[in-house]
């Protein structure tokens, strides 16, 4: 349920009283499943668990907007990820992780400061047919399309059929340093068009590499960088939509693409996908990716098939499998590349080289 709080703010004015109209929403989504993956962590063994975010990222948030007059708005949103099976924070404990930003919309657009959401994010939104899910989606053989970058303005315009956006990120991660503007450096910018059933966009982002280390031991790794640039459509006709997509992707001066098997590496990404409307309640989707990194066979595939069921407007129980298929060394499974083993990641997740994985999950998420 949307909760709503309406106030007034009074400004004293020489001439006498000013009102603006204001508002602030409150709102969110649980997500929780059950999940099981095959060929999981160094003995290969089967992942029985509880996941939150399934399909989509359970959080919370607030979103507010004020009248300043003239056509001119005042806006900020605050969204905060967390996780249902265990209370945590998401984003690494941040409490405003997923989005926190403040701005000023007019009909020429919004011009945005804080935390947000990249240009790659916003395009997958539209373009993957699985709308990025954690489980399972674009997001496991190429991450970059549920990036959000810190530190960031940006602007968002929409005039009829045609949206366009773009960002710069003084840091992507908080380490602005004095005359070394590069370190941590990200941009992108992303075009879509939109006419009935027919919508195409294009998306590009470059990011620099930061610093690792501190004092005597800082390395600075700024000369890295990581380009990509994306193209994508969809059609619907009837109770079907069908998705196309490609990125292009390179890194150079030593940086790596997730699960490249050597640092300045290329990689083309292709996919397709079919959304299908069964009945009011019910609808299935489906997609294929592959990733073919240049210069070498570590070449991985990735299937995914999704069936969603409405219980009402806004709770519905979903299942989702997905097969990662992994030729000659490459390590993708159904939840992305492998990550090294912490504290606080599921590196238990993690397939061996070259070995395929299986996964399942069954799941319940509200909106409210």
């Amino acid at each position: 349920m949307k909760m709503k709080l309406f106030a007034a703010a009074v400004a004293a004015l020489a001439a006498g009283g000013a009102y603006a109209q204001s508002s602030v929403t409150l709102y969110g989504v649980v997500d929780a499943g059950l999940e099981y993956n095959s060929n999981s962590g160094a003995s290969g063994d089967n992942l029985f668990r509880m996941t939150s975010g399934n399909q989509s990222g359970s959080r919370w948030g607030l979103r507010g907007v004020e009248d300043l007059g003239g056509g001119l708005k005042g806006v900020f949103v605050l969204e905060s990820g967390f996780e249902v099976d265990t209370g945590r924070s998401g984003q690494d404990g941040r409490l405003f992780g997923r989005q926190a930003y403040v701005g000023l919309q007019s009909q020429f657009g919004s011009l945005l400061l804080g935390r947000q959401q990249t240009s790659m994010y916003d395009f997958g939104l539209q373009y993957d047919p699985m709308a990025i899910s954690t489980r399972y989606s674009i997001t496991g053989i190429a991450p970059e399309f549920a990036s959000r970058a810190d530190n960031t303005v940006k602007y968002i315009g929409t005039f009829g059929g045609l949206t366009a956006s773009a960002f710069y990120s003084f840091n992507n991660n908080g380490q602005e340093v004095a005359g070394a503007f590069r370190r941590g450096q990200q941009y992108g910018a992303l075009l879509s068009y939109a006419a009935g059933p027919f919508s195409v966009g294009a998306a590009y982002d470059e990011i620099h590499g930061s610093s690792t280390g501190t004092g005597a031991a800082l390395v600075d790794q700024s000369g890295q960088r990581i380009r990509r640039a994306s193209v994508g459509a969809n059609y619907a006709f009837g109770p079907a939509k069908v998705y196309a997509g490609y990125r292009w992707a390179k890194a150079a001066e030593g940086a790596s693409l997730p699960g490249a098997p050597a640092a300045n590496t290329g990689s083309n990404l292709y996919w397709l996908g079919l959304g299908y409307q069964l009945t009011p309640a019910f609808s299935l989707s489906g997609a294929a990716y592959y990733q073919d990194f240049r210069k070498t066979d570590a070449d991985p595939w990735q299937f995914v098939i999704t069936a969603d069921y409405a219980l009402s407007k806004r709770t519905d129980v979903y299942t989702s499998l997905s097969y990662a298929l992994n030729d000659n060394g490459s390590t993708l499974g159904v939840g992305g590349f492998n990550s090294p083993a912490t504290a606080t990641s599921a590196a238990v997740t993690n397939v061996q080289p070259g070995k395929d994985q299986f996964g399942a999950v069954i799941g319940i998420r509200h909106k409210f």
